[in-house]
């Protein structure tokens, strides 16, 4: 009897993810994943920049490794194990090749993705950067859609929360974005459609990425990579924001693989319960010392979102009980 009611709470509190997560097993550079649950199949798919971490450098400012990458594709049955899934058969027609940052969600009854291109290979940062739109009836067949105009040639990092309705009224969608013209800033555009797109707001000062916006225990929430730990933002409303102060991710883990500040934030909301992925930097690992291209490498990781009085925490060193419900 005893053991039994072992194994029903060890069910219960779901399994223990490991650390890292998730490591990209062609070229060790996996980041900026978004994740969604596959409506047939009922696994978990995780689409992530599959950086080329492993490319060998001429010299300190060639950042190549960075460009030429496809987009990674894991899936799992618990959220806390993963298998390597391949690369997103994203066609060519609409991107480029360089593939950067999806966000995929399942919104007005098919799979959207929103993906930053850049198009070609460059050794520095100085390239135009756009984002298209992409549509799917399975996760597996996407379909070209339009380059988005949000009125700058070098944004990327899209993100896309349904708002909510008044009245008869559907509430329609706020895109996140960050503009690399406006100082990296977070500027906001809305639609009706999740075709046509109107620029609306700049939501942060600071220069920063990788927005992820979500809904959670009635708030609407807006996670970005400030570069120096994550910024924290919530909203009643969805359009006006008050800025957490710190920064959440920002102190560097003690444990193997997660010795680095938290990078750019996914969001899966499981019920009362919300996960952060987040990429980190494997400069903090012995092997950097040896090997000082081993920085370059990244691993995702899942820690657990805490919420008290409008204010989130994540302990990455606590074990993770992955409980992801359908």
């Amino acid at each position: 009897m005893i053991g039994a009611l072992l194994m029903l709470a060890a069910a219960a509190s779901g399994p223990v993810a490991p650390k890292p997560l998730f490591r990209d097993p062609v070229h060790d550079g996996a980041a900026d994943a978004s994740t969604v649950r596959d409506r047939k199949t009922g696994e978990w798919v995780m689409f992530y920049t599959n950086r080329r971490a492993d490319l060998p450098m001429d010299d300190a400012k060639d950042v190549r490794w960075v460009h030429g990458t496809a987009i990674g594709v894991a899936r799992s049955k618990n959220g806390a194990h993963w298998r390597y899934g391949g690369t997103a058969d994203i066609p060519k027609a609409c991107t480029g090749e360089t593939l950067w940052a999806p966000e995929v969600q399942w919104l007005a009854g098919q799979w959207h993705m929103w993906l930053t291109v850049v198009p070609g290979v460059f050794r520095d940062w100085n390239a135009p950067r756009f984002i298209v739109h992409l549509t799917s009836p399975d996760l597996k067949s996407w379909t070209c859609g339009e380059r988005l105009d949000l009125g700058s040639d070098r944004v990327i990092d899209a993100s896309v929360l349904a708002l909510p309705g008044k009245g008869k009224k559907a509430g329609g969608y706020r895109l996140f974005f960050n503009d690399e013209r406006q100082n990296k800033a977070i500027v906001t555009a809305d639609s009706d459609d999740l075709v046509h797109w109107t620029v609306k707001d700049r939501l942060t000062q600071t220069p920063g990425e990788g927005p992820k916006a979500f809904r959670w225990k009635g708030r609407y929430w807006l996670i970005s990579d400030a570069w120096k730990g994550l910024l924290v933002m919530r909203s009643d409303d969805g359009a006006h924001w008050t800025t957490q102060p710190g920064h959440i991710l920002a102190t560097p883990g003690l444990q193997p693989t997660d010795r680095a500040k938290g990078q750019h934030p996914d969001i899966i909301v499981a019920g009362k319960r919300a996960y952060i992925l987040y990429f980190v930097h494997q400069d903090g690992e012995g092997a950097a010392k040896a090997n000082p291209d081993w920085k370059r490498r990244s691993v995702l990781q899942i820690a657990e979102l805490t919420e008290k009085d409008g204010i989130i925490s994540v302990d990455r060193e606590a074990p993770v009980h992955v409980r992801l419900a359908p």
